[in-house]
């Protein structure tokens, strides 16, 4: 199950990414999918798809590398790094998936722009320094 659960993440992404195919991404998602974000709001399967959509217009030309994805039981994790059209900046990415019954029901995503990582790592650092 882990490896089917990898394949279909990884084909729905792919169709989205190198096809700006949405309705490729919403076949594979199920009818309770939940979209979460770090802020704690979450998205329904179509609020999520709506904002995919409107999305893929400023996001076309977005260059996408895959360094890792990663199956473990229902959940697909994904770390890519994301070149924004044109001038726009270097992203990381990583995107967790939980798969129920061969659909993708929920979705965590984390957005970090390459160029402010080291200057979100100073929250842990001592006092003092």
């Amino acid at each position: 199950m882990t490896t089917e659960n990898k394949n279909i993440v990884q084909r729905a992404l792919a169709a989205l990414i190198e096809t700006g195919d949405v309705d490729a991404l919403a076949s594979v998602l199920s009818d309770e999918f939940v979209h979460h974000r770090p802020d704690s709001t979450s998205s329904t399967k179509a609020e999520w798809l709506a904002a995919v959509r409107t999305s893929l217009v400023p996001l076309a030309g977005m260059r996408v590398e895959i360094h890792h994805v990663l199956a473990d039981g229902d959940h697909v994790v994904m770390y890519s790094r994301r070149r924004l059209p044109g001038e726009g900046p270097e992203i990381a990415v990583v995107d967790i998936w939980r798969l129920d019954d061969g659909q993708i029901a929920e979705a965590w995503e984390i957005i970090e722009p390459v160029a402010q990582a080291a200057a979100n790592l100073v929250w842990w650092e001592p006092a003092g320094r």
